[in-house]
C-alpha cells in the first residue's frame, strides 16, 4: 500500500513540474484523462467544465496548455491574487485565481471593498483578453458558525464578485456558473486562525470552452 501512495505522489508530483503546455499534450494523449481525473480531486475542482463527447487529442491539449499559460501569467499580475494551474472536467488545463475574503469583504459581509474593487477590476481584464475561456465563480466560507449562516453568505460573495467582474465588462454568457459551498470545501485546517482565513475564499476558474476545445481540434489536425 505504501508503494503505491509514494507512486502516486511521485506521478503527480512530475506532472506539477512541467509546464502547461507539456501538460496539455500529455493529458491530452489517450490514458491522459484518468490522470487528469487524478489531479482534479486532489485540486477540488473536477466538477469545473462541461465534459465534451471523445477525448481531446494531444495536439489539441498542448494547444489549450499553451492559451492557459498566458492567461495564468496575465493573472499573476492581479494584485492580491493567487493563481494556480488545475484541470478541469475533461483532463485539460485550467487556471484558478484564488481571492482572499479579507481582501473582498469585511466579517460576515458580502458587500466589496474599494481593495476589492481595484483587484477584480484587473482582474477583469484579464478575463476579457480570454474571451474564448468560461468562467465559473465559487465562494467559501470557514466552518465558524452553522450551514445555515455560512452557505447563503458564499453564495452572496460569489454573485457579488461575478456581479462586478461583469460591471467591468465580462461578459454574462462567459460565466458559466456562480454558486456557494459554504463550509464544505476547507483548503487548510479550521481549527486555526490562519487556516480559517485560507478557507474564507472566492476561487475562479477559467477552463476551455467547447468553442476553444473544437478550435483547438481543427488547428491540431
Amino acid at each position: 500500500m505504501k508503494t503505491k501512495i509514494i507512486s502516486l505522489l511521485l506521478c503527480v508530483g512530475m506532472v506539477c513540474a512541467c509546464n502547461n503546455m507539456q501538460k496539455g499534450a500529455g493529458i491530452g494523449a489517450a490514458g491522459g484523462a484518468v490522470l487528469g481525473g487524478i489531479i482534479g480531486h486532489i485540486a477540488g475542482n473536477t466538477a469545473i467544465g462541461a465534459a465534451v463527447g471523445g477525448a481531446v487529442g494531444a495536439g489539441a491539449g498542448a494547444i489549450i496548455g499553451k492559451k492557459m499559460d498566458k492567461a495564468k501569467a496575465e493573472a499573476e499580475a492581479v494584485k492580491n491574487a493567487q493563481v494556480e494551474s488545475v484541470t478541469d472536467a475533461n483532463g485539460l488545463d485550467a487556471v484558478k485565481v484564488t481571492f482572499d475574503s479579507g481582501i473582498l469583504f469585511a466579517t460576515n459581509k458580502a458587500d466589496l471593498s474599494a481593495t476589492a474593487k481595484n483587484s477584480l477590476a484587473q482582474f477583469a481584464q484579464v478575463l476579457n483578453n480570454n474571451k474564448d475561456m468560461d468562467i465559473a465563480i465559487i465562494g467559501h466560507t470557514d466552518n465558524t458558525g452553522s450551514d445555515a449562516i455560512n452557505q447563503p453568505l458564499s453564495v452572496s460573495r460569489a454573485n457579488s464578485v461575478n456581479n462586478y467582474l461583469k460591471s467591468c465588462g465580462v461578459s454574462s454568457s462567459q460565466i458559466k456558473s456562480v454558486e456557494g459551498q459554504g463550509s464544505s470545501n476547507p483548503v487548510a485546517d479550521n481549527s486555526t486562525k490562519a487556516g480559517r482565513q485560507q478557507n474564507r475564499r472566492v476561487e475562479v476558474y477559467m477552463y476551455a470552452s467547447q468553442k476553444m476545445i473544437e478550435d483547438a481540434q481543427a488547428q491540431a489536425n
